[in-house]
C-alpha cells in the first residue's frame, strides 16, 4: 500500500522536461481584493444607493498610460447589490480621493464644494474692490499687515535656527558639564547641611571629656585584656585619643524631673497650689436629734404576745 503523503515522485527514464507544453497567456492583470466603498454612490442602472463603507469583493487593476508624478492609478470593479451591474471607480492621487468612473454617480457631499465656495468669495471680493476704492485700500492695508506679521515670525524662526547652528558640539558638552556640576554642587550642599545637623544633634546629646593619663586603664569592657596577652599585641593597639566622647551628664548629676518637662507644663505646675481635701465628718443620728424613738423590729414582742417556738422535727 502506498503512503498517503508522498514526498518523492517517480520520473521515468525517458522523461524530457522540454516536451511539457507551456501555458499560454501572460501574468493576470487583475487581482481580487476585499474593500469598502470610499464614498456613497447611486447606481445608474437601477437607482440603488450604496452607502460609504459597504464591503465588496472587487477586482483591482493598474490603469495603463495614466499616472500622477510617477504614482500609479488603480481601477476597481464592483457590482451593484440589487441589479449586479458593473461599477468602476479609480484612485485620484492629485486630490487624495477617489473618482467615480462608470456605472454609478457620486452623491452630493458638502465638503467637496469648499473650493467652489472659496472661488466665489474671491470673485465677490474683487468685484467689491472695483466698485469701492476705500474697501480696496482697507483690504490692502490688512494684507500688508498680515504679511509683516508673517515676515516677523519667519525672521524669528530663522534667527533661532541660526543660533542653534552656531552652537558647536563642544559648546553643548560644556553646557551639559556645567549643568552636571551645578547638580553635584547642590547635592554636596545638601549633604553638608545634613552632616552639620547631625553634628549639632551629637553635640547636644554627647560631651567630650579629656582622656585619663596613659598609665591608668580606661573603664569599660574594651580596656580589659587577657592575662596571656603579649607586648607585641599591645603595641598593635591604636593610640589612646586625646579626648573621649561620652554621654551628657557624665559627672553623675541627675537632671531634675521638672527639667524634662516642657516650659508650659512647668509654668502650670508652678502656679498650681496643692489643696488638701477636708476631713470626712461623722454622720449624725438624725432620728435621735429629732426625738424620734425607734421601736423594736419584732412587733409581736412589742405588744407582749408570746410566740410558741416551732416544733422540732421527729427523728
Amino acid at each position: 500500500m502506498s503512503e498517503r503523503k508522498v514526498l518523492n515522485k517517480y520520473y521515468p527514464p525517458d522523461f524530457d522536461p522540454a516536451k511539457i507544453p507551456r501555458r499560454k497567456g501572460g501574468r493576470p492583470t487583475q487581482q481580487v481584493v476585499r474593500l469598502m466603498t470610499p464614498f456613497s454612490m447611486r447606481c445608474n442602472t437601477c437607482g440603488e444607493y450604496i452607502y460609504k463603507g459597504k464591503k465588496f469583493n472587487a477586482r483591482k487593476e493598474t490603469v495603463e498610460g495614466e499616472d500622477y508624478y510617477g504614482i500609479k492609478i488603480f481601477r476597481f470593479y464592483i457590482k451593484c447589490t440589487l441589479c449586479s451591474a458593473e461599477i468602476t471607480f479609480k484612485t485620484d492621487p492629485k486630490n487624495t480621493d477617489y473618482t467615480a468612473e462608470h456605472g454609478a454617480s457620486r452623491n452630493f457631499e458638502p465638503w467637496r464644494e469648499e473650493k467652489a465656495i472659496e472661488e466665489e468669495d474671491r470673485l465677490a471680493k474683487l468685484e467689491e474692490e472695483e466698485n469701492n476704492p476705500m474697501k480696496a485700500l482697507e483690504n490692502r492695508t490688512l494684507d500688508s499687515k498680515r504679511e509683516m506679521d508673517i515676515l516677523d515670525a519667519l525672521g524669528d524662526i530663522r534667527a533661532r535656527n541660526a543660533r542653534n547652528e552656531r552652537v558647536s558640539a563642544r559648546e553643548v558638552e560644556d553646557i551639559l558639564e556645567r549643568a552636571i556640576e551645578e547638580r553635584v554642587d547642590v547635592e554636596d550642599l545638601k549633604r553638608k547641611r545634613d552632616e552639620e545637623e547631625d553634628e549639632e544633634l551629637v553635640r547636644q546629646v554627647f560631651a567630650k571629656v579629656p582622656a585619663p593619663p596613659p598609665g591608668l586603664p580606661i573603664a569599660g569592657p574594651s580596656t580589659s585584656t587577657p592575662e596571656g596577652s603579649s607586648s607585641a599585641s599591645s603595641s598593635n593597639e591604636p593610640a589612646t585619643p586625646s579626648t573621649i566622647t561620652v554621654k551628657r551628664k557624665a559627672d553623675g548629676a541627675q537632671p531634675d524631673l521638672k527639667d524634662l518637662l516642657s516650659e508650659s507644663t512647668r509654668a502650670t505646675l508652678s502656679k498650681a497650689e496643692v489643696v488638701m481635701p477636708p476631713p470626712a465628718k461623722k454622720r449624725k443620728d438624725m432620728a435621735a436629734s429629732l426625738g424620734i424613738k425607734v421601736g423594736p423590729k419584732n412587733k409581736a414582742g412589742a405588744l407582749g404576745i408570746k410566740v410558741a417556738p416551732k416544733a422540732k422535727a421527729l427523728v
